[in-house]
């Protein structure tokens, strides 16, 4: 028994410092401080859309983000993100209006679920597109206490 007992303690001292380490940390934050936040960034995001600023849009996302747009591959990281934008941005000039229609935070998590309308002007030919969609956004804090997106997927409501 007295082998038992130290055994006993090392296993239950690693199944709290595994707990520990695997439970997401809750910030002290302001929820709404934090929605407001998020949506200042969705902003800024859509001013880059509207600008044909492909690095800005890409800064707004994750390491190892993914965006899920409709009719392609998913794309991964920031590089990705801004390959993506500015493929984009090269053959049109871009209208966006978004906004997020509903944003909530649980801790260092949050998503946005939202709206967007899109004009694309082709450069070479003048032909218009529009198309309208809906999206859903999953945000992380980072260490600094801004939040950038994790996962960007959305389709289109034609």
């Amino acid at each position: 028994m007295k082998i038992l007992f130290p055994i006993i303690i090392v296993i239950l001292i690693a199944f709290i410092g595994l707990y520990l380490f695997f439970t997401p940390q809750i910030s002290d934050g302001n929820v709404e401080e934090d929605i407001a936040a998020i949506t200042a960034m969705s902003k800024a995001r859509a001013d880059a859309f509207n600008s044909g600023d492909a690095v800005t849009i890409a800064s707004y996302f994750t390491e190892g983000a993914f965006l899920m747009a409709p009719a392609t591959e998913t794309k991964i990281g920031p590089q990705a993100v801004e390959a993506y934008y500015q493929e984009i941005f090269d053959r049109y000039h871009t209208e966006l209006e978004s906004g997020y229609e509903q944003v909530k935070v649980d801790g260092n998590l949050a998503y946005g679920r939202g709206f967007a309308k899109v004009t694309l002007y082709e450069k070479s030919t003048g032909d218009t597109l529009h198309s309208t969609s809906k999206y859903l956004n999953i945000l992380e804090r980072q260490a600094d206490g801004s939040w950038k997106t994790t996962h960007d997927i959305w389709n289109g409501n034609e």
